[in-house]
């Protein structure tokens, strides 16, 4: 079968999407029946790059400027899709993201979240028209759509009138580098970063609204002043859309100095500052998976998160669920997994044994079926 997929994604830094792509792609690498061909939006490639493309932030800026500018890129890259594919045909198009781009043959498409329904607000105006206009067609064009949750697979159900039977849950996995570590592991990074193992909190996340970052930091800044100052706050993750909304809270944490922004960093130091942490908090509002608290739960941290969406299909047992927006709670949690060691110790376990369920060769594996599934093998 050869299958081309969507790999445009990848131009831009890393985050949920692209961290999908890259993993199913390496993990379907493995199946020999599968032949893939992934197009970068100006041309095709058969090897996934080593990091990001150029071009995103040259984008964006091009993007608030010009008119119409995502409906431009739509076509340029329209063209490229297809004289490609006129060199090469495929068996099955395979669209990672929001929107396709159009195919006369078969199609299936993964959706991992419907944001642009509950959160329009988080989304430019230009773009969102633009998902407006084509997720529908798209939906009912495909053949077979992908989730990452059985919670947003029912959501595509409700709101797209979508079958259960051209529904598949694929839950994602954790990379090989999410593991835990003893702490001379950690000490070369966390060093460079004035920090020591097990001493400090962290929040992992896009900067936007639905994340829910205000409430971490209200919550972090009711902690009494000697604890802030023995577990800092670290907020790792790129800038996101209409992050001007708590823009002062986090100023003004900032300025305490116990919460530190790190902004985007590579996967390695990610998962290395991931293994370290004492705790992540996870408040979302809606997340159709929620990649990192699978990654805490792999690394041996304990995860504090919000009951909602997703997410409890991820944590299961091991999360530790908690109102988001009881700030309250949350600060009293964090101080109790501080101070009581045992408990840390039990999610710290409940967390290693949940993530041992999920894995990229399993979501592979259901993704390749779904391609046999749709070609009729």
């Amino acid at each position: 079968m050869r299958i081309a997929l969507n790999a445009r994604i990848l131009q831009a830094p890393r985050t949920g999407i692209g961290q999908y792509l890259v993993e199913l792609v390496g993990a379907l690498g493995d199946d020999p029946r599968l032949e893939l061909e992934l197009f970068h939006g100006w041309g095709w490639n058969r090897q996934l790059p080593p990091a990001a493309l150029p071009g995103y932030r040259n984008w964006s800026a091009l993007a608030k400027q010009v008119p119409g500018a995502y409906r431009i890129r739509r076509l340029l890259e329209q063209q490229r899709f297809d004289r490609g594919l006129e060199r090469n045909p495929v068996d099955l198009y395979h669209e990672p993201s929001l929107w396709p781009l159009e195919f006369a043959g078969p199609m299936a498409m993964t959706l991992h979240d419907l944001t642009h329904l509950h959160y329009p607000e988080t989304q430019p105006r230009d773009r969102l028209a633009e998902i407006e206009r084509r997720v529908g067609p798209a939906v009912e064009r495909a053949r077979l759509i992908l989730t990452d949750s059985q919670f947003v697979a029912d959501e595509i159900s409700r709101c797209y009138g979508v079958s259960s039977e051209r529904l598949v849950v694929a839950p994602l996995g954790y990379a090989p580098r999410f593991h835990p570590r003893l702490p001379e592991e950690l000490a070369p990074l966390l060093r460079a970063f004035d920090l020591q193992p097990g001493q400090y909190l962290i929040c992992v996340g896009t900067l936007e609204p639905r994340k829910n970052l205000s409430l971490a930091l209200r919550a972090y800044g009711r902690l009494p002043v000697p604890v802030r100052e023995r577990f800092p706050l670290l907020i790792v993750g790129m800038a996101g859309w209409r992050r001007e909304a708590f823009a002062a809270e986090l100023q003004n944490a900032l300025a305490d100095g116990h919460v530190r922004l790190l902004g985007y960093q590579s996967d390695d130091t990610l998962a290395g500052l991931l293994a370290g942490a004492r705790m992540l908090l996870f408040p979302s509002l809606y997340e159709g998976f929620g990649l990192p608290v699978l990654e805490a739960m792999a690394s041996g941290v304990p995860v504090l998160l919000s009951p909602r969406a997703a997410l409890p299909e991820v944590a299961g047992v091991a999360g530790i669920y908690l109102d988001p927006d009881d700030e309250q709670g949350w600060s009293e949690a964090i101080v109790r997994l501080i101070e009581d060691q045992r408990e840390w110790q039990v999610y710290r376990t409940l967390g290693l044994r949940q993530a041992g369920h999920f894995s990229w060769q399993r979501c592979a594996n259901i993704t390749a079926d779904a391609y046999r599934r749709v070609l009729g093998h």
